[in-house]
């Protein structure tokens, strides 16, 4: 008889990216579903797939007043109930969640229809909806060493981050074709999300002309923020975001600056790129970016920018310091392997 497996996850690609990688390794063995939110991002990436999908109603679980607040607990109520049903007529052999509002709802309904849950928690320290859902799950596996030493020791399993498998099928020579580079110049990525990063945008624009002289760079400045002016500057591609191409994208560059979202430096790390971090603030964000960035830095993987501090002339030098001691992070990151095994330990966990 073959296996069913549920996946949900969801409200950003960082909630989805990792189950992909998850779906590619058990598409062929398994009977996948995913259960997601009714217009989430999920939607689009999951049925790009191919994988059947079943939405159900979400609400948003804020830390903050908001008139939503007293109409949210109600959606997630019937988000329970929809996905209690939709469980009870599947009835998968596992459910694995990675997270996001949405999957509070499937994880509770796992519970109740006695469905093993297994949750996976990229950040040191697990976001809002991974809190509430841990108390119905089986295991919790973390991308953290750090953080198993922080929650119930009867649940956490460290598997360290599940890696797509066709990153590394990348290829440096398809990468400078796509963006007409030369081979004998280092590329320098630019990476800020989906949305873009503003002052990392600032900042790289200001320092363009200086970096130029030593680098290609290939600038994925988020939606809505290409600048039209400097389209056709010679060693400069800008782009809103890159989809099939970034595995080529990645594997042509010497060295990456970012923000330090946990799905993203882990795939640096496997790629063993060295990197330069700019996390969100705390202003702007519940500060996984910023420990997950210091927990990079002590391990001697990269080095960090404070993203309010910012300045031309500071992320020039630093840019330099990186490239000119690679080396030195390539081989702590060569020792750090283990770290990007996830998808293999994830595996060995769920399906034994």
């Amino acid at each position: 008889m073959v296996k069913k497996i549920v996946f949900t996850g969801g409200g950003s690609a960082g909630h989805v990216t990792p189950n992909l990688a998850l779906i590619d390794r058990l598409k062929d063995q398994w009977e996948i579903t995913y259960i997601g939110s009714k217009n989430g991002i999920e939607k689009d990436l999951v049925q790009a797939h191919g994988i059947t999908y079943r939405a159900i109603s979400s609400g948003k679980l804020r830390r903050y007043f908001d008139m939503k607040n007293f109409k949210d607990p109600f959606k997630v109520l019937a988000g329970v109930m929809q996905a209690y049903l939709i469980l009870k007529k599947i009835r998968p052999d596992v459910i694995f969640s990675k997270g996001g509002f949405v999957s509070v709802p499937v994880v509770i309904g796992g519970w109740l229809n006695r469905i093993p849950v297994y949750i996976h928690e990229s950040d040191i320290t697990p976001g809002l909806a991974n809190r509430i859902a841990v108390r119905f799950a089986t295991k919790l596996f973390v991308t953290f060493e750090e953080a198993a030493a922080t929650l119930s020791k009867d649940k956490v399993v460290y598997t360290g981050a599940p890696i797509r498998d066709a990153l590394f099928e990348g290829k440096k020579e398809k990468g400078l074709q796509f963006l007409g580079f030369q081979v004998n110049k280092p590329v320098l990525l630019i990476m800020g999300g989906s949305l873009g990063a503003k002052k990392i945008n600032e900042e790289v624009r200001a320092s363009l002309t200086e970096l130029l002289k030593n680098y290609q760079i290939v600038h994925l400045c988020g939606k809505g923020n290409v600048d039209p002016e400097l389209e056709g500057t010679q060693g400069y591609r800008q782009y809103e975001y890159v989809d099939q191409e970034l595995p080529d994208v990645m594997a042509s560059a010497s060295i990456i600056l970012s923000r330090a979202g946990s799905n993203a430096i882990f795939e640096f790390l496997a790629l063993k790129k060295p990197m330069i971090l700019v996390p969100l603030p705390l202003r702007t964000s519940r500060g996984d970016q910023i420990l997950n960035a210091e927990s990079f830095k002590k391990k001697g993987f990269c080095e960090v920018l404070d993203n309010d501090s910012l300045t031309a002339e500071e992320l020039q030098k630093t840019i330099a310091e990186v490239y000119r001691n690679r080396y030195d992070y390539i081989d702590r990151m060569v020792a750090a392997q283990g770290a990007t095994h996830g998808i293999k330990n994830i595996l060995e966990q769920i399906t034994k």
